[in-house]
């Protein structure tokens, strides 16, 4: 259960939610839902699990700080180009007892990371219904047992995000696209591929990891809102190809893929409207 609550939350960060043109909608929205999915113990892992996982549908449409489709932040800056955000991400714990190249290892717990993103509106207004971005979040990363956290490094994910919003026959579905290389520092490379002297066995030789490229990111995401009920499906592929840690024996794979759709009730909304325009 304890695994399941740490997925739940990390879902709730993952997935994309509502996002539309401009219009009166409510100030915040609750539901609950389900979401099955496929994610890769760690990136370059060649062990997946399949999960089927509460989703908690939360948008919060405030001034500054924000839930939608874009994930948990905080909108500081914003003009017709360009946009500053406090923006978040996570990644998944990992039982080593379960991954064979990392048996006899210590877990790993689930990650959280928070820091700036600067997005610049490269074609059209960034609220328009076509919409192409260059985004840059910079973040610090902690890993965390939800009792404690502790510094693991930084990461950087410069991309091109394009979105299309409102298509279909009776329109309402949302299309989002985005890829970019992505970099970190050495404490955030070890903390999944370093291997220490107390780890090496005779298939698996002591490694220290390096800071900085850490391969290649796409996702593509698809949602609509009906009535009283949102579904959103995403896709993510990465290919660690010339990484700074491709070498370690940790890594199985160069090429790894993730997916997972979730369907969500939506159960109570804010008499409040406000005017959202992303």
């Amino acid at each position: 259960m304890h695994r399941v609550r740490q997925l739940s939350f990390l879902v709730l960060l993952a997935f994309v939610t509502d996002r539309t043109l401009a219009e009166e909608k409510p100030l915040w929205e609750l539901g609950v839902g389900v979401a099955p999915m496929v994610l890769p113990d760690y990136r370059g892992s060649d062990e997946s699990r399949g999960y089927v996982l509460p989703l908690p549908y939360i948008v919060y449409r405030g001034d500054i700080f924000r839930i939608d489709r874009d994930g948990i932040y905080g909108r500081l800056f914003e003009t017709d180009r360009v946009k500053f955000d406090i923006s978040f991400d996570a990644g998944v714990p990992v039982n080593s007892s379960k991954n064979t190249a990392r048996q006899g290892m210590p877990d790993l717990d689930p990650v959280i990371e928070v820091g700036p993103s600067v997005h610049v509106c490269l074609w059209r207004r960034c609220d328009s219904a076509q919409a192409l971005e260059f985004r840059l979040p910079l973040r610090a990363v902690f890993s965390t047992n939800f009792s404690s956290a502790k510094s693991i490094g930084g990461t950087a994910h410069p991309n091109l995000n394009f979105d299309l919003k409102n298509l279909g026959p009776h329109g309402g579905w949302d299309f989002g696209a985005a890829a970019g290389p992505l970099f970190a520092t050495e404490r955030f490379h070890d903390y999944y591929y370093q291997v220490g002297p107390a780890d090496v066995t005779p298939v698996r030789p002591a490694y220290d990891a390096r800071g900085g490229y850490s391969g290649m990111r796409m996702t593509v995401t698809l949602s609509k809102r009906f009535r009283h009920v949102w579904f959103g499906a995403f896709a993510r592929y990465d290919d660690l190809s010339g990484a700074a840690f491709e070498n370690s024996p940790l890594v199985r794979i160069h090429r790894s893929f993730m997916a997972g759709f979730g369907i969500a009730w939506v159960l109570a909304e804010s008499e409040q409207r406000v005017t959202v325009r992303d």
